[in-house]
């Protein structure tokens, strides 16, 4: 019997540690397998994260939403906030999962734009100054910024019943872009892998990020490039009329900034003409159609961009500490319900030719890109204005250029014409001299300058007329010659020759010839040459 026992109680240990050896294997083998389950979901959620990321096209909301989702289910969290850094301390809650209904109120009051402020001591006050995962056990017992009464670490307490919460950074490149916070209603920590699980979802979110911003960018430049595109074709189809120009000009940088409307304004000696508006409230939009001049106050804005030359960025016309002082800058938000407000001065050589505004009915700043890009269709605007200024000039001179043109081919028809009326008289003349000539080799000179005279040729036609000859002799005078001295025969022919020449006189026609001691002859009038020579002739039968 003792033996029996023995080797029962033998049998019965030996039996023991094989039990517990096959209770450890069973143990290991869940573990195991549970480990399994849990890198088989984490490499789901990790896929399905980036499926969403690969799946986004630039829409980052839906991505942030994903990885909190499966941030908070795989980690065991109650609940979650994925928020990004604005800087100094100001965060902006993207995505929440889960929230208690009284605590995501609270949250959405505070709003996804205006964000809120981290407590220095608080859970995100000390990832901002640590960039490290900040991992708290009690939340009530060990935060500082709760036992300040701080509202935001009291919401949390008191709103969402919170016990235990990790907040993760979002890094890029040491860079803090935001932080992932999971929280839980009870005092249980997390675990090693969890914390590393939600570090990978961070990382998955920054490259989200990332690409969203690459892409983003592309986008702009290129919407960016086709609204230049459209500009320069506007510019180039109608060079010389402005209007179309500065309203797509407009219409592409309101729309590329989401700004609510735009105006552009022109510079003529301190005043503002409005000469381009693009979607403006009507009531405002009715006042410039009225009152197209602007004249601000030196305290305006228009007034101060061109003071300084640069562009000017107001985040709140209402909080701006000149606003009161100036009526009409008053009046225009009134109307206008604006805002926030850029102004890009339009220059040309350091002289400004303009200004161009951009106008958002809600407070929420423009980004440097945003303002690099309303520079670059002022300047635009400028080659417009330019290339137009330049344009009327060369048809302004090309149409003096034609008027001239115009008349030098009046004043060259013209001197065609006297040219050939003068080439006429010429040939006149010269038919003229050459007749003279022919008349001077067939009649005495007067005979011929008489028919010059007259211009017609009539005298010489067939006709009859009435002559007288009259043929003188001197008797004696060839013995009175011979015996005479030569300055006694000279003299008395001197004192004979008289009673012609004063025939001459009466009629220029008479034609004297002397030949020999004396003829005359060609008398035209018989009696007049009668009279003149009756002293020293006889009168005839």
């Amino acid at each position: 019997m003792r033996r029996q026992s023995k080797t029962s109680a033998t049998k019965t240990r030996s039996r023991k540690p094989a039990a517990i050896k096959r209770h450890r294997s069973s143990q290991s083998f869940d573990q195991l397998r549970r480990e399994l389950n849990e890198a088989r979901e984490q490499q789901a959620a990790t896929t399905d994260v980036l499926r969403i990321v690969s799946a986004s096209s630039g829409e980052v909301k839906s991505v942030f939403e994903a990885i909190l989702n499966k941030a908070v289910r795989i980690c065991e969290a109650k609940f979650g906030v994925l928020s990004l850094y604005e800087g100094e301390l100001l965060f902006r809650a993207v995505a929440t999962h889960n929230l208690p209904p009284v605590y995501g109120q609270r949250v959405a009051e505070r709003g996804e734009r205006l964000g809120f402020r981290a407590h220095p001591l608080g859970t995100l006050g000390r990832l901002v100054s640590t960039k490290r995962v900040v991992h708290v056990l009690d939340y009530p017992a060990e935060v500082q910024g709760y036992k300040e009464r701080d509202p935001i670490c009291v919401d949390v307490v008191e709103l969402g019943r919170v016990r235990t919460l990790v907040v993760v950074p979002m890094l890029k490149q040491n860079t803090l872009i935001g932080a992932i916070t999971m929280f839980r209603q009870e005092v249980r920590p997390f675990t090693d892998k969890q914390i590393a699980l939600a570090q990978n979802f961070a990382a998955q979110a920054v490259i989200a990020i990332e690409n969203t911003r690459l892409l983003n960018e592309l986008r702009q430049s290129l919407e960016q490039q086709t609204a230049t595109s459209e500009v320069l074709r506007v510019i180039s189809s109608s060079p010389s009329e402005l209007g179309p120009v500065f309203q797509t000009m407009l219409a592409n940088a309101t729309r590329l900034c989401g700004a609510n409307f735009g105006i552009l304004n022109l510079y003529e000696g301190g005043a503002f003409p409005v000469v381009a508006m693009f979607n403006v409230p009507e009531p405002f939009a009715q006042l410039r159609t009225r009152e197209p001049l602007v004249m601000p106050g030196p305290n305006h804005p228009l007034s101060r961009v061109a003071a300084s030359k640069e562009a000017m960025q107001i985040a709140d016309v209402r909080e701006d500490e000149e606003f009161k002082r100036e009526p009409t800058y008053v009046l225009f938000t009134e109307l206008a319900g604006v805002r926030t407000i850029i102004l890009i001065p339009m220059l040309k050589d350091d002289k400004l030719i303009g200004v161009v505004g951009i106008y958002r009915q809600e407070v929420r700043p423009f980004t440097d890109r945003q303002i690099a890009l309303v520079q670059n269709f002022a300047a635009q605007a400028v080659i417009a204005i330019e290339n137009a200024r330049l344009l009327n000039e060369l048809r302004e001179s090309y149409r003096i250029v034609q008027q001239q043109a115009g008349k030098l081919d009046a004043q060259s028809q013209e001197l065609v014409k006297l040219n050939r009326q003068l080439e006429q008289r010429v040939a006149d003349q010269v038919g003229e001299i050459e007749r003279m000539g022919r008349l001077r080799r067939f009649l005495p000179p007067q005979v011929a300058d008489l028919i010059v005279a007259s211009g017609t040729e009539k005298q010489l036609e067939s006709h009859r007329r009435e002559i007288t000859a009259l043929f003188c002799d001197l008797r004696g005078f060839t013995g009175f010659s011979e015996s005479s001295d030569p300055e006694d025969v000279m003299a008395l022919l001197a004192v004979i020759l008289i009673s012609p020449r004063v025939m001459l006189a009466v009629d220029k026609t008479i034609t004297v010839e002397s030949v020999g001691e004396f003829n005359l002859k060609g008398i035209r009038r018989p009696m007049a040459a009668y009279n003149v020579l009756a002293p020293s002739i006889s009168k005839p039968n």
